[in-house]
């Protein structure tokens, strides 16, 4: 029986964002842009927790999918007003469609654990799976257009050099959205790409938290590098299931 283990870490995100809402009393680090008193904060650290938790159990993995895919929406709306008054700003975009890549992931799961056999469920999956697909489009523009910040987060240590590698991974985006969204490929690309936001937490996000445990830039950083990594990993394990159901099905 094979293991599929991106909802478990797209859950282990969740938790981590609402601890990091409770510690620091904030949410706005990353998911910006929302007035906020302790009322609102404590909202949304419990729906992050609850989703978090939920998601990672097969009989309640819809219900936290759906309480995930909610805050996360309304995070990336958060961003419009912005985005309206500085279409030119690509950060403003970027951060959006970041949300929304994460969105992607509770809309996989959602349609995957669903026990309703409508139609509908694979159209909700395959919606999620193409949103994120244009969501990586988003990560390459953001990196290319920012290239200079994106070379200062590689660790210096790293030959051949910061901006080699801000180049490189800008390409691998590019390549693996285009195999996300034109199908060739996808499978690879979705692992390869899984495995480069995993080197991404392991290399450059891990060590801020061990240079600096007190800044909430640095664990909401990495909570938000997860839960990329998990949608990603939804993303692959919904389309290896695709392609095992295939091979069943094949006389």
């Amino acid at each position: 029986m094979r293991i599929y283990l991106g909802r478990h870490v797209y859950g282990l995100a969740a938790i981590i964002f609402g601890i990091v809402t409770l510690v620091w009393r904030d949410f706005t680090t990353w998911q910006q842009n929302i007035p906020h008193g302790a009322v609102v904060v404590h909202l949304v650290a419990a729906v992050e927790l609850f989703g978090g938790v939920a998601i990672q159990w097969p009989k309640a993995a819809r219900a936290g999918a759906v309480a995930l895919g909610i805050i996360y929406t309304v995070f990336a709306l958060s961003w419009v007003p912005r985005i309206v008054a500085e279409p030119l700003v690509y950060d403003r975009w970027g951060n959006s469609f970041e949300e929304l890549s994460i969105v992607s992931g509770a809309m996989i799961v959602y349609a995957c654990t669903s026990r309703n056999d409508s139609g509908r469920q694979p159209k909700i999956a395959r919606m999620g799976y193409t949103f994120f697909g244009i969501c990586v489009i988003s990560f390459t523009l953001e990196q290319l257009f920012y290239l200079s910040a994106t070379a200062s987060f590689v660790p210096k240590w790293i030959p051949p050099g910061q901006m080699f590698w801000a180049i490189t991974t800008t390409v691998a985006l590019a390549l693996a959205a285009i195999a996300l969204l034109s199908g060739h490929t996808a499978l690879l690309a979705s692992r390869l790409l899984t495995l480069m936001l995993i080197g991404f937490a392991l290399l450059v996000w891990l060590p801020t938290v061990f240079a600096d445990a007190h800044k909430m830039f640095n664990w909401a950083g990495n909570a938000q590098n997860l839960a990329i990594t998990g949608a990603a990993w939804i993303v692959a394990d919904f389309l290896a299931q695709n392609k095992s159901h295939s091979s069943t099905s094949d006389p």
